[in-house]
């Protein structure tokens, strides 16, 4: 197909259009022309003032649930949840059933996925069943087409098999992804401990559970001396330790998630199931700490933990709801509205030039005679998300009916183009 885009701002470090004001055309996935004032003929043409453009945006960490749980989100179903968000790739948790961890199930995703309009990556499994006991095949899943490895929402509990791992993906360039969250403490909490849990009657998860594990975790990748990625960070104990980190130069990147930087846990006093995530909301002042190393550079990126879960998971007691929301289709509005004063072009680094580079994918950019891989969005079009419009196989998100800044109008990957 043929598109013109017309005046639209690119917002890309990678090419030498950065921060200006073009038309591009795309013919049969290629960018034919950058310039002003482009007539060609066109399928289609998009045009709206304010309207940005970037290469195309990456999810580090998010539930697709397929195979197995098909009745919380299929492949297509997440695909159309990412597109809708602005994501062009999504790297998807091996906690599926199967468990992603032979190349079997990688292969079954990477073929299931081909014609999708968003890029899905499997990443696969560390140890056998998540189990965090034997390690799984992480070299034949690399060679099937995981990305990287991880045990997803069952992180790794043992030291000893953590740092076999790092040893074990150093033959191949590998990258592990870890949730840090020791879970023999407090492991019923359904919140994070502190002055709003003990006033809601609820039993609270302490920060130092995960605090502890991303002191060790560290320690390991240093020992090591192999890449590890940190992923749901909340709490400024864990930024603390992961500058400490990158003064001694340790391979260890980290990323958190929106709804972190836009809730904390004074939020759950209504006792909502849909903000009982995990790691859980933090207190103000963790949330503050979280928005300036962000902004700041501290944090290398964004990861939705996009967790889709059935309505009889969520519509129960809280103690007895299951950790975890939606949130790709979100993702962009809910951080460029937590993050006043923020950049595009930081945006830009967050969703699509670091987790490229902790995957090590190629990075797209805006030039002619490149393949078109871009996301198109408006930072200042209010948006607000009603159940109705919710592309996901799941419902629960916290943020319907909330007004935020920022809206996706669609994406251009694989020679689709496809409509927020």
């Amino acid at each position: 197909m043929n598109l013109l885009i017309k005046q639209v701002r690119i917002v890309d470090p990678t090419s030498s259009f950065n921060g200006r004001t073009v038309d591009i055309l795309i013919s049969n996935g290629i960018i034919t022309a950058i310039g002003n004032q482009l007539h060609d003929a066109a399928d289609k043409t998009i045009s709206q003032e304010g309207l940005h453009v970037s290469p195309g945006w990456v999810d580090l960490f998010a539930d697709f649930a397929d195979p197995g749980y098909e009745y919380r989100e299929t492949l297509e179903s997440g695909a159309r949840a990412a597109a809708a968000g602005g994501f062009t790739t999504v790297c998807v948790i091996p906690n599926t059933h199967p468990v992603a961890d032979q190349k079997a199930v990688i292969e079954y995703i990477v073929q299931k996925a081909k014609t999708l309009p968003v890029t899905i990556l499997p990443l696969g499994a560390i140890t056998k069943n998540t189990e965090g006991k034997e390690l799984a095949e992480m070299y034949d899943m690399k060679q099937a087409g995981a990305v990287a490895f991880t045990d997803g929402i069952r992180p790794l509990q043992s030291a000893g098999v953590l740092v076999k791992a790092l040893q074990y993906i150093k033959s191949f360039q590998g990258v592990l992804l870890q949730l840090p969250d020791d879970k023999s403490i407090n492991p019923q909490g359904a919140m994070n401990e502190g002055i709003t849990s003990t006033r809601m009657g609820l039993l609270g998860r302490p920060e130092i559970a995960e605090e502890l594990f991303v002191a060790r975790d560290m320690e390991l990748a240093a020992y090591a001396g192999s890449h590890l990625h940190l992923t749901g960070i909340s709490t400024r104990g864990s930024l603390k330790r992961i500058r400490e980190a990158r003064q001694r130069k340790i391979p260890l990147t980290c990323s958190t998630t929106p709804y972190h930087l836009f809730f904390c846990d004074e939020d759950l006093s209504t006792y909502n199931t849909y903000l009982k995530v995990n790691p859980p909301l933090r207190n103000k002042q963790d949330r503050s700490a979280l928005q300036k190393a962000v902004i700041e550079g501290e944090v290398d990126c964004i990861a939705t933990h996009h967790l889709p879960h059935e309505t009889d998971s969520k519509i129960v007691e809280f103690e007895h709801a299951k950790n975890g929301m939606i949130g790709l289709q979100t993702a962009y509005p809910v951080v460029n509205t937590a993050l006043e004063g923020i950049s595009q072009d930081r945006l830009v680094e967050l969703f699509v030039i670091n987790p490229r580079k902790i995957l090590g994918l190629k990075i797209p950019t805006l030039q002619e005679g490149g393949e078109a891989n871009l996301t198109l969005f408006n930072p200042t079009t209010p948006c607000i998300l009603h159940k109705e419009s919710i592309k996901s196989g799941s419902k629960n998100s916290a943020f319907t009916g909330i007004e935020l800044k920022g809206n996706v109008l669609g994406i251009f990957n694989n020679n689709q183009y496809t409509e927020a």
